[in-house]
């Protein structure tokens, strides 16, 4: 594959100007403007393949230690319990937010955690609920996804033995609902999350296009708009990687995130994860999917407490004109699909809540975080990684940028809310660390960026 055209200097300096390499050997004229190029940047360019070289076969010896170190053989076919959840009684049965009525509040939750849908911030919440529950989390082995982008299989599942009971699961997959429901108790709620899909393909480009080999070549500043130009020039549906740049959320709930838009098999898989799914969040109306969680779970509105986690710095996020929004929409094509049929769905639920009363108990949330975020956090707002004192609350960063913001924790926090100022604040890597997960091919994985300065 031709790399891009480059600007040529003038007409006379390419009928003119000879380049010697070797001995005596002379590049054309028509090649002498990327061989400038290449001599240029050769030395940057040696490194990064080096860089590459190297992270290949770590990744791949990490891999290799993963698989032996795991059992990933058939399993007997062993009832799921009906639930393991340990339920104090003062929490058993809280007010249903319909009305007069009691409810119980589930605990039995299969959170399909979707990329860049603020889903880090969802999952602390999770984190939170089932530490006050004393739930059992199905958790990975060895590093933070259920080895994503393969499947789902129980076999991942850290200590996995047929018959174990668990309530929850919430890390990244590829999700395969055959295997979750052998995982966990058959009245469990399945919840996920959506995002405008012009939107999520900026913030997938950005966090994870130096992850797809034929990006790499993209040159100029405005990247994300070379490659919506001529996407299928730099995506290889078969590539390494590919399916961060194409209809991430079709590909994260299990389906073929490569067809065409109009094929007869993207509505059935609509249909299946429509089926399938309880609750269908969108990162567009966050408090509001959250006042329909707590209404579909029975939660309290403690529960909800959140602040946003894993947020970009706003000079990294590309500005997307109505033309460039286009183009992301007809290359996602799938997920438009997907998030226009779900948005539908979604309105139709917060209709049957009650506009009204919607937005009261969104202002009521907000008021609520507003005053845990003057109570816990330093400066009352998130702050860029290099100005983030404790090492502990430093989020994970994308390949070779320190474009997320973290936060810091008020020295002078009461003891009251110390404890939970923390875990609001506690990214995702160090929560699970917590909770006693061992993320060693994670954290090799960051030691091996740091030493080739990824």
């Amino acid at each position: 594959m031709s790399l891009p055209e480059t600007p040529r200097a003038s007409q006379q300096d390419d009928n003119t100007r000879q380049i010697e390499i070797g001995r005596g050997a002379k590049i054309p004229p028509e090649h002498q403007v990327i061989w400038t190029m290449v001599g240029k940047q050769g030395r940057p360019w040696r490194s990064t393949c080096r860089g590459l070289v190297l992270g290949t076969l770590l990744t791949s010896c990490m891999i290799l230690l993963y698989c032996l170190s795991s059992d990933h053989g058939n399993f007997p076919e062993v009832p799921v319990p009906y639930s393991c959840a340990h339920r104090p009684a003062h929490s058993l049965r809280t007010p249903n937010a319909s009305g007069g009525a009691l409810c119980t509040p589930k605990v039995d939750i299969m959170f399909m955690k979707t990329h860049k849908t603020a889903s880090s911030t969802l999952i602390n919440i999770l984190f939170r609920f089932g530490e006050k529950h004393r739930l059992k989390f199905a958790f990975p082995d060895s590093r933070n996804d259920f080895f994503y982008p393969a499947p789902f299989q129980r076999s991942q599942v850290k200590d996995y033995k047929p018959g174990m009971c668990f309530n929850v699961i919430c890390n990244h997959m590829r999700f395969n609902a055959a295997e979750v429901a052998k995982l966990l108790p058959a009245d469990t709620a399945y919840v996920t999350i959506l995002r405008d899909p012009a939107h999520l393909f900026e913030s997938s480009f950005h966090y994870f296009g130096r992850l797809a080999p034929l990006t790499w070549k993209i040159a100029g500043e405005d990247k994300l708009r070379e490659f919506l130009r001529d996407p299928h020039y730099y995506f290889d549906p078969e590539g390494f990687n590919s399916f961060y740049l194409k209809n991430l959320l079709f590909f994260d709930l299990g389906q073929d995130s490569t067809l065409e838009a109009h094929d007869p098999r993207v509505e059935e898989g609509i249909a299946s994860i429509s089926s399938r799914f309880h609750l269908v969040m969108l990162v567009e109306h966050f408090e509001e999917s959250l006042i329909l969680l707590k209404d579909a779970l029975c939660w309290e509105m403690d529960d909800l407490l959140f602040f946003k986690l894993n947020e970009r710095k706003e000079s990294t996020v590309s500005k997307l004109n109505p033309e460039l929004r286009a183009k992301a929409l007809r290359w996602n094509a799938i997920d438009w699909k997907l998030y226009q049929h779900f948005n539908d769905t979604f309105w139709r639920k917060v209709d049957a809540y009650g506009r009204d009363r919607m937005a009261e108990d969104v202002e009521e949330l907000r008021r609520r975080n507003v005053e845990m975020a003057s109570i816990c956090i330093e400066g009352g707002r998130a702050v860029e990684a290099t100005n983030i004192q404790e090492k502990d609350m430093l989020p994970w960063q994308p390949i070779g940028e320190k474009s997320i913001l973290g936060y810091n924790l008020k020295s002078d926090v009461d003891q009251r809310h110390r404890k939970l100022c923390r875990k609001m604040l506690t990214p995702e890597l160090q929560y699970l660390t917590e909770l006693g997960v061992n993320l060693w091919i994670t954290k090799l994985w960051g030691h091996v960026r740091d030493v080739i300065n990824w």
